[in-house]
């Protein structure tokens, strides 16, 4: 008999178990009325519209424009600076008045000052070329200690056995991103972050989409990331892992809270904060079939749905099931179903387009489910 595994749904709120960390998406974005109406096509032909939309922002200014942008738009619920890199608690603002903002002094010890961190390498454009240089929506706070660390290294995955002795679960050693072709040493973000980090790289991507091509031989690190085009714009390998890591990590509330404070301030936002399926749309024909290898036999019926019940067909056992919304939030997270007679069913689903996450410990796929 098959195991049948109820997802609850409240009849108001959805429940959203977003990241890893304490950010549980509650959130809703605050979308202008009418901001994305022009994106309406799909492939690349929506990542340019998306352009027309997003590239027009104020350019900030690196130093004070950022420093006062931070404070609404990466504070910690406990009123502390929400820092990428560690877990420490910095205060807001300089250090003749009590805080801990980067004034050129220590930072060689954890937790003494924060600084900007460019999460997509300023020396990949250039340096201090603007509006990238201070575009709020890759600039983020981080630990100074942690960022000298991190310089301008890849981001990707490094092998699991790799430890070190600060930050919030980062680690640095050589790279094993399947399919890579390169002998990288690289910096495997938090798993908390490396959604936020894959949407980052989508918004550059997009913004700067009249640009990018022209990036790819700056730095030799870029180079490794960067396929020269304006289109797909990232090398096979890094577009594989940059989508895993964006259906793996699901938009929360930090981010959905980020781009509401950035956008009165640039005047832009990250469409993939605020349409998530905006990734698939635009990248989802480029992406390796190779990706998923065990799980890309998986099959879900019946799909369209007319009676709330899914039943997912797998060959593997997994370790993971996720319901989420097209919004980015995770209706219901299923650890560890037991796999009975090849399949899962699911029951008592609501009505609406979702996709259904599903993963092993090394791989994982996404499936678009409709339920009428």
């Amino acid at each position: 008999m098959k195991k049948i595994i109820t997802l609850i749904v409240f009849s108001f709120t959805l429940i959203g178990i977003a990241q890893t960390s304490t950010n549980q998406v509650t959130s809703t974005a605050s979308i202008p009325v009418g901001y994305y109406n022009n994106a309406t096509g799909t492939g690349y032909t929506l990542k340019t519209q998306l352009y027309s939309i997003i590239a027009p922002h104020t350019t900030l200014v690196f130093g004070s424009g950022l420093w006062n942008l931070f404070a609404t738009s990466d504070v910690r619920p406990d009123g502390y600076v929400w820092d990428i890199y560690s877990n420490c608690n910095f205060i807001f603002g300089l250090v003749a008045n009590g805080g801990n903002q980067d004034d050129g002094t220590l930072g060689t010890l954890e937790c003494q000052r924060f600084n900007k961190e460019h999460t997509f390498p300023k020396s990949w454009f250039g340096g201090q070329v603007y509006p990238m240089y201070s575009d709020a929506f890759i600039v983020m706070p981080s630990d100074k200690k942690a960022n000298g660390l991190r310089g301008n290294l890849v981001y990707a995955n490094v092998a699991s056995n790799v430890t070190n002795s600060i930050g919030n679960g980062w680690r640095i050693g050589s790279c094993v991103t399947a399919n890579y072709p390169y002998n990288l040493q690289v910096f495997e973000p938090a798993d908390q972050f490396k959604g936020d980090f894959a949407r980052n790289y989508f918004y550059v991507a997009t913004c700067y989409e009249n640009q990018i091509a022209n990036w790819q031989t700056i730095d030799p690190n870029g180079n490794t990331v960067l396929d020269g085009t304006s289109d797909k714009v990232f090398e096979q390998w890094y577009l594989d892992m940059l989508y895993s890591w964006h259906i793996a990590d699901p938009v929360s509330d930090k981010e959905i809270d980020r781009n509401n404070a950035i956008y009165p301030v640039q005047g832009n936002r990250n469409p993939f904060v605020d349409h998530p399926e905006y990734v698939e749309m635009i990248w989802g024909n480029a992406l390796s079939t190779t990706v998923f290898n065990s799980l890309s036999k998986i099959m879900v019926y019946p799909n369209p749905s007319s009676d709330g019940t899914l039943t997912v067909s797998s060959q593997v056992d997994l370790e993971e099931i996720d319901l989420i919304t097209v919004n980015g939030q995770v209706l219901q997270r299923i650890i560890n179903p037991p796999l009975q007679n090849h399949s899962y069913s699911l029951s008592n689903l609501p009505k609406g387009f979702y996709f259904l996450h599903v993963k092993n410990q090394q791989e994982s796929i996404t499936h678009k489910v409709i339920l009428n």
